[in-house]
């Protein structure tokens, strides 16, 4: 007799093995920088610390991708409210209210301090980019006069996150006043 497949089980082992991986660096991170090194997560994840060294090239890579992950959700898109306006100053808060948040400035600012050296490029603000080109995109669509691109990532996003790794003050009047300022800029 032959044996039915075998039915794929949604998430499976590696799911739960990356969430292990994610949750520890997530602790480890509350921790101390310092503390973060593969022998130390492959530990409190229960994993060999070869599961990490084939999957990452380094911690500063492992630190990325749980940043990104814990920063920016998979498929989140920027609202779409019907106004320009209104897109940016709902992103912008959905933002302050997400990075403000203890767990998700350790993990800002550990993925800051573990960069050593001038990065091409940074997964999180790849994604912002992305999210900032379909604000735009819906914008111009509907025939408003809309900023940039690198204006939204630089005079919007950066100054939220800027404000979260330095320990300043970050709140909804802030994030308003950025929206209101790059605004500015076309009208």
């Amino acid at each position: 007799m032959v044996p039915p497949p075998a039915a794929s089980r949604p998430g499976g082992r590696s799911s739960r093995v990356l969430a292990a991986i994610h949750t520890s660096v997530g602790e480890l991170v509350g921790e101390g920088v310092d503390k973060i090194t593969f022998p130390v997560v492959a530990e409190r994840a229960g994993v060999t610390p070869t599961t990490l060294y084939r999957r990452w090239p380094d911690v500063n890579a492992l630190l990325e991708e749980v940043a990104v992950a814990a920063l920016t959700r998979e498929g989140e898109s920027a609202p779409d409210t019907g106004s320009l306006d209104e897109d940016l100053t709902q992103w912008a808060l959905a933002i302050v209210h997400d990075i403000g948040r203890p767990e998700r400035a350790r993990f800002l600012r550990a993925m800051v301090s573990s960069r050593v050296e001038i990065v091409a490029s940074c997964a999180v603000t790849d994604r912002r980019g992305e999210q900032a080109t379909e604000v735009v995109r819906r914008a111009v669509e509907r025939g408003e006069a809309a900023p940039t691109v690198p204006q939204i990532l630089d005079h919007v996003i950066a100054p939220l996150y800027h404000h979260v790794v330095f320990a300043l003050p970050v709140d909804e009047a802030y994030a308003r006043q950025l929206v209101r300022d790059v605004l500015a800029m076309v009208r």
